[in-house]
């Protein structure tokens, strides 16, 4: 076997139908562009349909397979009409992709009932059910592979952050259950954990003057991640590549975890 003919047996999606939730967002357009570019044929859903129709166009006009779907993660009475739309246009669910969230940055001391429903409500509750739907399809066939999204904030917290911060950490902790009780019908879940990402919602982060300084010296590498530099790691975890790998939070974020910058050190170099 040759080395292209290798490495397509490994990570290519072709033939896989992949449903991605917050798909016309700045890491969820990345991502669904990548999984088009290896092979998969992409069910774009989001609150806003035309956006999910506008990346559909665009991958569509590079050669790829996409659709587009409303789903509004908060609105359950939307949930299974959209699984059941994309079951019906491809015959089939293979890999979930559940990367709709919200966030508002403001005190625990500050935040209102409301904002703690939406976010709770988008980034967990959402995702719970999205999942079950979908789980539900995969379950007829025996096999499947969901794929949610974390955060640097599953682990490590940041002030302002604190209903964001629970929402997420209840992601992995839902993600190791999933994980878990799912097994058993041949579907797999894990997570992919983005560190501080530029997107159009934080490049005020990356603009502020104090706070883009506080991050660059956590993060070893010094620099925020782009979306696109989420893609090898959904292109593996949704691949046969990782057929071995369920119930993980894989973070990718240019050694923010692994403690960020070094103190002072002697050092010939």
């Amino acid at each position: 076997m040759d080395q292209n003919a290798y490495l397509q047996s490994l990570f290519s999606l072709e033939g896989k139908t992949i449903l991605v939730t917050g798909a016309a967002g700045g890491i969820g357009a990345a991502i669904s562009r990548g999984l088009a570019r290896a092979g998969g044929e992409v069910a774009l859903c989001g609150r806003t349909v035309e956006k999910c129709q506008s990346l559909a166009k665009e991958i569509r006009e590079e050669g790829g397979k996409a659709s587009a779907h409303r789903l509004d993660v908060m609105d359950m009475s939307t949930i299974q009409p959209c699984v059941d739309e994309v079951v019906r246009q491809y015959g089939k669910i293979d890999v979930l992709f559940n990367i709709a969230g919200i966030n508002k940055r403001e005190g625990l001391l500050d935040v209102e009932e409301s904002t703690y429903d939406r976010i709770m409500n988008t980034n967990l509750k959402g995702l719970f059910f999205v999942s079950q739907a979908v789980a539900r399809e995969m379950y007829k066939r025996g096999s499947g592979n969901i794929i949610n999204i974390g955060s640097h904030n599953d682990e490590g917290m940041l002030g302002g952050c604190s209903v964001y911060g629970a929402a997420k950490s209840g992601v992995v902790a839902l993600t190791r259950s999933m994980a878990v009780e799912l097994a058993q019908y041949g579907i797999r879940c894990n997570a992919i954990s983005p560190g501080h990402i530029l997107t159009e919602l934080t490049q005020v982060t990356w603009d502020h003057p104090t706070r883009s300084v506080w991050l660059r010296d956590r993060i070893a590498m010094k620099r925020p991640g782009s979306p696109e530099e989420l893609v090898g790691m959904a292109i593996m975890l949704a691949s046969d590549s990782s057929s071995y790998m369920t119930g993980q939070a894989y973070h990718v974020d240019g050694g923010c975890l692994c403690g960020g910058a070094p103190w002072e050190y002697d050092t010939n170099y």
